[in-house]
């Protein structure tokens, strides 16, 4: 596969997303394995020139989590004035422990942490759109400002927020991709698959983490 821009390329960057306890194994919002990624993360952060991070940043009794409704437990799935909802189990709760991106998390050189979901009434699972899908987070306006084309995504989970920011990269016109091995899905109830096929029809490219070493 030919890559558009390659990692070192400074029009190229590398968007992690969401490496904060609460989705590790023994978090609140577990995904399996997903510390693993860690060691791979750092080592893909080193062959970038431009790095961003994304955290998932909740205040508390946001209202994608299940203990806001009543009667409700988490993984239902609920209509809110915005649409679909899942709910989820508190997490990412601001200033918790669980929302701190994992310390062992090697990327000193990253320009941005962009925190999102902070809005108590709105979702967030994308780095560039709220889940209402009208209100933005300026990662756009910030990657073009930047000279920025090309992204590629890592983190957690595969299915929900990199698969929602891979997509939104590809409708706002950068080349996008998905490091396969360097992401871990939750796969709710046929997430994963439906998250890939999704991204195939916008033209996000699923690659593998060793595709870059020689790119």
């Amino acid at each position: 596969m030919n890559l558009t821009h390659s990692p070192g390329d400074r029009r190229s960057a590398l968007l992690v997303i969401d490496m904060q306890y609460d989705f590790m194994p023994g978090g609140a919002l577990a995904v399996a394995d997903g510390d693993a990624l860690v060691p791979l993360i750092n080592r893909l952060g080193r062959q970038f020139a431009r790095v961003i991070v994304t955290q998932d940043w909740h205040p508390a009794g946001h209202i994608s989590f299940a203990d806001s409704h009543p009667g409700h437990v988490p993984f239902q799935t609920i209509t809110l004035p915005y649409g679909p909802q899942t709910l989820w189990p508190v997490h990412c709760v601001q200033g918790s422990d669980g929302a701190q991106l994992h310390e062992a998390l090697e990327l000193p050189h990253a320009q941005l942490i962009l925190r999102k979901g902070c809005n108590p009434a709105i979702d967030s699972y994308s780095a560039f759109l709220e889940a209402d899908r009208t209100t933005r987070t300026g990662l756009s306006g910030y990657l073009r400002e930047h000279g920025i084309e090309t992204l590629y995504v890592v983190g957690l989970a595969l299915d929900f927020c990199v698969a929602w920011s891979a997509q939104d990269a590809a409708r706002e016109g950068f080349n996008t991709y998905v490091i396969e091995d360097a992401c871990r899905a939750i796969d709710l109830n046929g997430s994963l698959q439906a998250a890939w096929q999704a991204m195939g029809e916008l033209g996000v490219q699923r690659i593998q983490s060793q595709q870059l070493q020689h790119a």
